[in-house]
């Protein structure tokens, strides 16, 4: 007899590091009896890729092409004078997945065939848009109703991190890293009324920390045309660039959009678990409060009539709800610990192998956790 797919995946951005806890996380999942109830998987960012793998159950080949993947292979730098036109970075991941996986676009058809349902998140950032509640910037695109080359795309435009590099178009959206509305996908899933049972992982950031380095690096390089005006001034402004580095302050506008988006998605993921606790917790008190009254109405000094009127309107009762019961929620909440990455894409980058590996296992430990 085959098992019925009544649980729900949710899983989170979180970069390369993220990436590479919910990878082992999947593993470890997979090994429970959880795994073959699975029917739905909500993920955004570094979770729209795990997700889609996991749906397709490729994690082994997802871990060895993430353990042979390089910075300059998903973000890769753009010349000084580029940056005003083309972002900071060059999306290279959607290059290096062809290349090295599987053209994407061949991985999203596989996608609409298989038993899981994949539903990621981007931000939409169409200009023409009109702002209305509705819309709240979010879009969400599913394997099963969405065209293949659309979902491909989707999911590469989930990962691209809008902090590096430009938005991408996706079918009528043009759309950008999912993280900046909903980082944490639990109440796409919580929507889902064959959900029945939620397991999410969330990876938890220790920010963005950068060294100074690079500052540094410039300022060295232009010290010998210091003579040249212009290029004395921007030597200043390097200067006066280092002087706020060392108070704790942004040195640039690439640092203050990687410090607003840290908060952005730190804001809208809390948001989104004291939604789901607060939702789960009114079901309940709504349910023992029937039950109470329920009580009280079969009690022998209650008239029958009273007792029937007070049964019709609990019965005509309704909320502003998709569906009215509570679902068991395990919430595994994570970061690299001792261990991981730098995750910024710095010329001269690398990567260890070792360390890529422990953090595997971190998160394959942490499957654990979840009751089988």
């Amino acid at each position: 007899m085959s098992q019925t797919r009544d649980a729900a995946l949710v899983l989170s951005g979180g970069g390369i590091n993220g990436l590479l806890l919910e990878i082992g996380f999947l593993q470890g999942l997979r090994q429970t009896s959880l795994w073959p109830r699975v029917g739905w998987i909500y993920g955004t960012s570094a979770g729209a890729l795990t997700g889609t793998m996991a749906a397709l159950d490729r994690m082994d080949e997802l871990e060895r092409f993430c353990l042979e993947l390089k910075p300059e292979e998903t973000f890769r730098p753009n010349r000084l004078w580029q940056l005003p036109l083309t972002g900071l970075h060059d999306y290279a991941l959607p290059e290096t997945i062809a290349r090295k996986l599987e053209p994407p676009e061949r991985i999203a058809e596989q996608l609409a065939a298989a038993p899981v349902e994949m539903v990621v998140c981007v931000t939409d950032v169409t200009s023409e848009r009109p702002e209305t509640a509705d819309h709240a910037f979010e879009r969400t695109f599913a394997s099963r109703t969405t065209p293949p080359d659309v979902m491909a795309q989707a999911i590469l435009a989930s990962a691209a991190i809008s902090a590096l590099v430009l938005p991408v178009r996706v079918a009528d959206v043009i759309a950008t890293d999912g993280a900046w509305v909903r980082n944490f996908p639990l109440g796409h899933a919580y929507e889902n009324p064959s959900v029945h049972e939620i397991v999410g992982f969330r990876y938890l950031s220790a920010g963005w920390n950068p060294t100074g380095e690079s500052l540094a690096r410039l300022k060295s390089r232009l010290e010998r045309f210091r003579a040249v005006p212009p290029v004395k001034a921007l030597i200043a402004e390097l200067e006066r660039a280092g002087e706020r580095h060392a108070r704790g302050e942004p040195p640039h506008l690439a640092d203050m959009m990687g410090r607003l988006m840290r908060v952005a998605v730190a804001r809208n993921s809390s948001i989104e678990e004291r939604w789901a606790a607060e939702r789960d917790a009114t079901m309940r008190e709504l349910a023992a409060l029937r039950r109470d009254l329920l009580s009280i109405a079969d009690r022998p000094d209650v008239s029958e009539e009273a007792r029937a009127a007070l049964r019709a309107r609990l019965d005509a009762s309704s909320f502003p709800l998709k569906h009215e019961r509570a679902l068991p929620v395990t919430v595994i909440r994570a970061d690299v610990g001792p261990v991981g990455l730098d995750p910024g894409f710095r010329p001269g980058l690398t990567w260890p192998v070792e360390v890529k590996r422990a953090v595997i296992e971190r998160g394959r430990a942490l499957a654990a956790q979840v009751a089988s």
